[in-house]
């Protein structure tokens, strides 16, 4: 055996005594992990990250699947001929918008999920609003200084979560796959934002841990600057970067999605790029992690 393969054997060895000791801590418990992102795009790095999820739960760990799919559903409606509209920054959604999104993420996302975790050798449970739902929740209406009451449409915001449920499906192990489509009182259906929704379901589920899976390595200490990426901050940290003009629009809902679950008990939250090789494994089995955790002090 030469030098340098003996090298590399040792450094995957390293490696694994350094994922053991994470691997022994989060055995049994919860983690939500957040997908959406351009890595969703190709569904071969779509499986990538797919395979690390699998992973996870071999290992011993009990992941919950939240998934968007913004530009899918941009794309579909692109198709049918439909140009969408936003108000203050959110998606306008009509009753034609809402069943577009609706086949593309039950349909589409949410299916090719479940199949190909199945394919991986794990067992997958869809819930979204055409089957088992798990999210709840009553019609969001924006404000600005002219009108506190905006309507943006069949747009929600979550009031519960069945998380009895989804104890119960990862305990038999399932991995529970969710879409973010919320059922009102009257069991209508709401669109509703898949970060906001997977601060809540972690919440609900007293998770161990939050990983948001997107297109950023994380949040920037300067926003124009990739070298500034912050490994670990505060929400006092965060509320700074906020004033200073350092998180913008696109972070501002993983952020405070993070948020959410931070007040609901949740241990630690993290923001991390899909489209980095094995991101999630690294983030959750290393000891510094490739993107963003954020703790609650």
């Amino acid at each position: 055996m030469d030098l340098t393969m003996n090298k590399n054997i040792l450094r995957k060895a390293a490696a694994l005594i350094e994922a053991l000791g994470y691997i022994q801590r989060f055995n049994e418990k919860i983690v939500v992990v957040k997908l959406g992102g351009s890595f969703m795009d190709s569904r071969k790095e779509f499986r990538k990250v797919l395979t690390d999820i699998v992973f996870m739960h071999a290992v011993g760990m009990r992941p919950v699947v939240v998934h968007g799919g913004g530009k899918a559903i941009t794309q579909a409606m692109k198709e049918a001929g439909l140009q969408a509209q936003f108000v203050l920054g959110r998606r306008y959604t009509d009753d034609r918008t809402l069943a577009i999104a609706e086949h593309v993420l039950v349909n589409d996302i949410n299916a090719f999920i479940v199949a190909t975790i199945g394919e991986l050798g794990a067992q997958a449970m869809p819930l979204h609003s055409l089957g088992s739902a798990v999210l709840f929740a009553e019609k969001l209406y924006l404000s600005d200084e002219s009108n506190p009451r905006i309507d943006i449409g069949r747009v929600g915001q979550i009031t519960r979560v069945n998380a009895a449920l989804l104890r119960a499906l990862t305990a038999a192990d399932y991995i529970p796959v969710i879409a973010p489509i919320a059922l009102d009182t009257a069991g209508g259906k709401l669109n509703v934002n898949a970060d906001t929704a997977a601060g809540f379901v972690a919440a609900a589920c007293q998770a161990e841990k939050m990983v948001l899976v997107s297109d950023t390595h994380g949040i920037r200490a300067n926003k124009d600057d990739p070298a500034s990426l912050v490994r670990s901050v505060t929400r006092g940290d965060i509320e700074k970067l906020i004033a200073a003009g350092n998180i913008g629009e696109g972070m501002l809902p993983k952020v405070e999605a993070c948020f959410i679950a931070l007040d609901g008990g949740v241990q630690k939250t993290h923001i991390i790029d899909g489209r980095f090789p094995h991101a999630l494994l690294l983030e959750i089995y290393s000891d510094r992690g490739v993107g963003t955790e954020i703790v609650r002090s």
